[in-house]
């Protein structure tokens, strides 16, 4: 039932000034202030006002209150921002690969009016050490707000000694994504060319953001899909792995922007004292990139009729071979698809029954995958790039997430916060051999590890699981995601730490030790064994693990990645879909052309 004005409880919120009405509205949600706002037109001035959204932007905690300041000026309101923040807050963290071996870390941070994934290079220890660094570090991707909060994604790549940058477009973010895909899209035009979706710098309303939900038997169904009543398009996830790789190939060759020498350059603040002017010449140049190169107005997209003539206009040998990469099977009788759009399959004639009833699934499973590829392309006039974050059902073995090995994916590594009884929780570096830190001139060249360290419970045991997601040599000794120890946070270790002092004469204060298993040689690369150890920790804060044989050490202190990037040195990225998901197996360091990594590598252990 609606009130009048005088009759509801508005008037009480309407009397209070507005700094005590922001006072009031840190107890609600962003979405609880919209719906407030919508309640009658008396609140809906006193709830959209800048006090009350700059409030909930502070609340949200991505970024500080003096950065919030800064943000503001390249926006149309705070409640714009505050739309761009929750937006983009399930993405800032630690996103990691399978490949390659040595490691595949993305870390996305905030940057200046937007988000930015920052890959970590495989590399050997900085001369000043972990904390001074410099650490080596490569553009993968931003996320730039736009004046209304809106979203534009911009994934980044090096093509023939030039940077370029690939326009896209952001699909709604899952508030537990656990998974980042680089897909294509088809989208269709209205009357007079305009796109039913969101162009690059312009998306939905923030009233949208905050409250409409689609229900669950239109999710994954465009608006103008609903309105007009028409067929969901085939879903990106569901093409053949080639289909998915030559459509990324082809879109990104067509909507590349070279970025100039004046957009180059860091794309978040590097310090305390940084001059804000710097990053918003370079934000103002990246979103002016379009016009200035002459492209069209939206340069997020690509013609699908260009699409399909580009794929006609291959020559047949060259499909065939396409087709024999894209539906490869472990069958060795298996033939090919020669065309994307041919409507009739030739029959495959074996010596056997069973040999013919498997071709005839093949090739049954074969023309639903050409079917499904031809539906895609029709299914709109244009194409483009897409980031989307969803969430997956990913299982996990001790702390580090089996993934798929044919999509185009980034994998979000869930981190805890230090809190009583799970002190170590969190992000660690450190390198192996003693005294710990800075190389010296004996020992010039010390690999650089990362580690995620968790803790897990199983049986009534309280472990502590220091997970390895980078290795700074030249090839890898074990796989990604290995536990290089695992500890019994209940079983005190009565080794002795061999060290009472560190490399600059420093003594060294033990706190407590623990027993566990630290990682060693197995049967072969993937299945390595492990071999007993203790792990020490010091007043401090610094951890180091010790095997009981070989009496290695791997030392640990905690980092933060956003501290260390701001310190770093940024080298070219890799070309644009490797860049973003290196999906060929490696044991090697691919990134380095331009990294310090060492040129061999033996085992401490």
């Amino acid at each position: 039932m609606l009130f009048h004005n005088n009759t509801c409880g508005s008037k009480l919120l309407l009397a209070l000034p507005d700094d005590i009405f922001a006072v009031v509205t840190r107890s609600l949600t962003p979405r609880d202030v919209f719906n407030l706002s919508i309640c009658c037109r008396s609140l809906y001035a006193l709830a959209s006002s800048d006090k009350v959204w700059l409030t909930q932007c502070e609340l949200l905690g991505v970024i500080p209150h003096r950065d919030l300041i800064e943000w503001r000026k390249g926006v149309n309101s705070y409640k714009s921002l505050c739309r761009f923040l929750i937006n983009v807050q399930p993405i800032i963290g630690i996103w990691v690969h399978q490949n390659p071996e040595l490691g595949n870390v993305v870390y996305v941070m905030p940057g200046f009016i937007s988000v930015v994934g920052c890959r970590i290079i495989p590399q050997e220890l900085g001369p000043l050490g972990i904390e001074e660094g410099p650490i080596l570090w490569s553009p993968v991707f931003e996320i730039l707000g736009n004046v209304d909060g809106s979203s534009v994604f911009l994934l980044h790549g090096r093509e023939r000694e030039n940077n370029y940058i690939y326009p896209g477009s952001m699909k709604t973010v899952d508030r537990n994504c656990n998974v980042l895909l680089l897909e294509v899209e088809p989208r269709l035009q209205k009357d007079g060319g305009k796109l039913f979706h969101s162009k690059s710098f312009a998306g939905n309303t923030v009233d949208k953001e905050f409250s409409r939900k689609i229900c669950p038997s239109e999710r994954g169904v465009s608006k103008s899909q609903r309105f007009h009543g028409q067929k969901p398009p085939v879903p990106f996830s569901k093409l053949a792995f080639g289909d998915r790789r030559k459509l990324i190939e082809i879109v990104t060759s067509q909507i590349r922007v070279k970025v100039p020498q004046s957009a180059e350059g860091f794309s978040f603040p590097c310090s305390e004292s940084e001059d804000f002017s710097r990053l918003t010449e370079r934000r103002s140049r990246v979103m002016q990139m379009y016009s200035d190169n002459g492209l069209d107005p939206d340069p997020t997209q690509s013609d699908l009729g260009e699409v399909r003539k580009f794929l006609d206009r291959s020559t047949g040998s060259t499909r065939a071979q396409f087709h024999r990469d894209i539906y490869r099977t472990q069958s060795s009788k298996k033939k090919s698809l020669v065309g994307y759009f041919r409507d009739s399959f030739k029959h495959i004639i074996g010596k056997s029954s069973s040999i013919n009833g498997s071709h005839e699934h093949s090739k049954s499973s074969e023309n639903n995958k050409q079917v499904q590829f031809q539906e895609f392309l029709r299914s709109g006039e244009t194409i483009g790039l897409t980031l989307h974050a969803s969430t997956a059902r990913l299982s996990s073995y001790r702390a580090w997430p089996n993934m798929h090995d044919s999509r185009f994916a980034l994998y979000k590594l869930p981190q805890h916060e230090p809190v009583a009884g799970q002190e170590h929780a969190g992000l660690w570096g450190g390198t192996f051999g003693w005294p710990p830190g800075r190389p010296s001139e004996n020992k010039p060249g010390k690999a650089l590890f990362f580690l995620l360290l968790s803790y897990e419970e199983s049986q009534g045991t309280r472990s502590l699981i220091g997970t390895k997601i980078l290795e700074g040599t030249h090839y890898v000794l074990h796989p990604n995601g290995s536990p290089m120890f695992i500890v019994n946070i209940d079983e005190p270790s009565v080794e002795p730490f061999p060290w009472e002092s560190d490399g600059e004469s420093n003594f060294l204060d033990l706190k407590e030790a623990f027993s566990g298993e630290g990682i060693a040689n197995g049967y072969g690369f993937r299945y390595p064994g492990s071999k007993p150890g203790s792990l020490f920790v010091f007043e401090d804060g610094m951890l180091v693990f010790m095997w009981k044989e070989s009496r290695a050490v791997l030392t640990l202190q905690r980092v933060n990645l956003q501290d260390l990037l701001k310190k770093g040195e940024r080298v070219p990225p890799l070309p644009p879909i490797a860049n973003f998901s290196y999906l060929t197996k490696s044991y090697s360091n691919v990134y380095a052309g331009f990294s310090n990594a060492p040129n061999h590598a033996s085992s401490p252990r």
